[in-house]
């Protein structure tokens, strides 16, 4: 796309954006025609700076979500992206280095609940609607709150999200995507397209309104969706492995859990909802409603739901615990079979960063992969791959990115900090980001490889790693061994 003003006609020559032939000549009728068209063309510029603008104030392209910081940073994986981005190791390109190399990973942006989430959570309030006697203090609301909550789809907040996240990677990566076109893939979750689809209009507008970009490059478009239907190989989505598909430790932690910490909220609020009795799991729904509610009734995230002041700063801490354990023993370290459900795509990485083919016998599709396919090419710059939290938390396992911890304690808190940097909310929140750049630095032959989550440089382990959380890329290849082994694909069936 040529931006704006001129684009390119098929024979070559420039064509002006209503279709009028540029040559050194004009009429006076031409000219004012021209100006006419010029108005227009000013005018669509000037609407499309406005949307970028408020975009941009809105989501907050660099930080990310900091509205209610206090609560919003807890919410686990429903929390909205916030950035992490750590004074102790700068998330900047260090001096006397150019990147080489980009690939993001990306969780789609904020949602509404689940189907079945959804009618679970419509039943409780209307449960509790029907049975209370009276409705005290803070739960004043729920008398006459009403659900209207959908289902599965993007809320205009998450919308607004990845256009934001499409900007951010374009300033940040300006040295590169001046000039280059991501190559791009999806899972196949029409919530996760969608986040890939508001992600390049976000980067597409950015570029277009870039005078130093190449504007005769076409707009990034989803070049892949990989299939989510049952049995479908798929490295941005578990379903192919039975064994880990029938674990239910993730779920046994979290219901443990809750048994520990709901019990004295349960009581809390029966006493100000006489007439009503709520179990455990009523307690973590309505700790959800805070979230979701807060993402959809508006689509800046402005206005924090009431749901959420029905509980302490304290029990926040617990609740975005109680998510870290269910991702960490569902999907991560803590479950045998977890990192390995990620293995595929660290494989198809690891081909993207040395120009190779694929050698995976897990999860990826062999033909969609093949060598020399147009789907899977290994000689681009830029990569961006879009897909759901517990896609994510696989492949962050698989990479030994959050390996420098014991196994999370299951029945207290363990602050992130203290888990090398690993939490649901820190890891895989709403419109998550993970980037992995190659960088040539200092005349230095072999380029040097880092990890950023969501803005934070993860110390990378298995390899020889500098004060600046970066290893060489073959030490960093050969410290991935157990994803080059097929991690534990032979357990999947056992």
């Amino acid at each position: 796309m040529a931006g704006y003003r001129n684009r390119l006609r098929n024979d070559g020559e420039e064509e002006g954006l209503l279709g009028d032939h540029v040559d050194g000549q004009s009429s006076p009728k031409s000219k004012t025609i021209s100006s006419y068209r010029w108005t227009l063309v000013s005018i669509t510029v000037l609407l499309g700076a406005v949307i970028w603008i408020t975009v941009y104030l809105v989501t907050g392209i660099n930080g990310g979500y900091q509205c209610f910081a206090d609560i919003s940073h807890r919410w686990g994986q429903y929390s909205p992206y916030f950035s992490l981005a750590d004074a102790s190791i700068s998330d900047a390109v260090p001096e006397k280095c150019d990147l080489i190399f980009v690939q993001v990973l990306h969780r789609h942006g904020a949602r509404y609940p689940t189907a079945s989430k959804s009618k679970q959570y419509k039943a409780l309030v209307e449960t509790i609607q029907a049975n209370a006697t009276a409705f005290r203090g803070k739960t004043a609301f729920l008398h006459s709150y009403n659900y209207t909550l959908g289902s599965d789809d993007l809320t205009p907040f998450g919308e607004r999200q990845m256009i934001s996240s499409g900007i951010k990677f374009y300033e940040r990566y300006e040295a590169l995507t001046r000039d280059h076109v991501p190559f791009i893939r999806s899972s196949g979750s029409s919530r996760v397209v969608a986040s890939g689809q508001n992600f390049i209009q976000g980067f597409q507008q950015t570029k277009t309104q870039d005078r130093a970009a190449d504007r005769n490059q076409i707009s990034p478009t989803i070049n892949v969706v990989i299939s989510e239907d049952s049995g479908s190989n798929n490295t941005l989505n578990h379903n192919t492995c039975p064994d880990f598909e029938a674990s239910e430790l993730g779920d046994e932690v979290t219901a443990n859990y809750t048994a520990i910490i709901a019990p004295p909220i349960v009581h809390r609020l029966q006493s100000s909802l006489p007439g009503v009795t709520l179990s455990n799991n009523d307690v973590t729904y309505l700790m959800d409603m805070c979230a979701f509610d807060t993402v959809s009734s508006t689509s800046d995230g402005s206005i924090v739901s009431a749901f959420c002041d029905l509980f302490t700063e304290a029990e926040w801490t617990q609740y975005n615990y109680l998510q870290s354990l269910s991702k960490y023993y569902g999907y991560g370290a803590g479950s045998a079979l977890g990192p390995t459900q990620g293995v595929g795509f660290v494989n198809e990485l690891i081909a993207r960063m040395t120009h190779a083919p694929v050698h995976d016998a897990t999860t990826t599709n062999h033909t969609l992969d093949a060598p020399g396919a147009s789907t899977f090419p290994v000689n681009r710059t830029l990569y961006a791959d879009f897909t759901h939290d517990n896609g994510m938390i696989p492949i962050f396992f698989a990479l030994g990115l959050y390996n420098g911890t014991a196994p999370l304690p299951r029945d207290h808190v363990q602050a992130a900090s203290r888990a090398d940097g690993y939490s649901a909310a820190w890891t895989v929140p709403f419109g998550a980001r993970a980037y992995i750049e190659m960088m040539q630095c200092g005349g230095q032959a072999e380029p040097l490889v880092r990890v950023l989550v969501n803005d934070r440089v993860v110390p990378l382990h298995g390899c020889a790693v500098d004060e600046l959380g970066r290893c060489y890329r073959g030490d960093f290849v050969r410290g991935l061994s157990f994803a080059q082994s097929g991690g534990d694909w032979s357990s999947c069936n056992a």
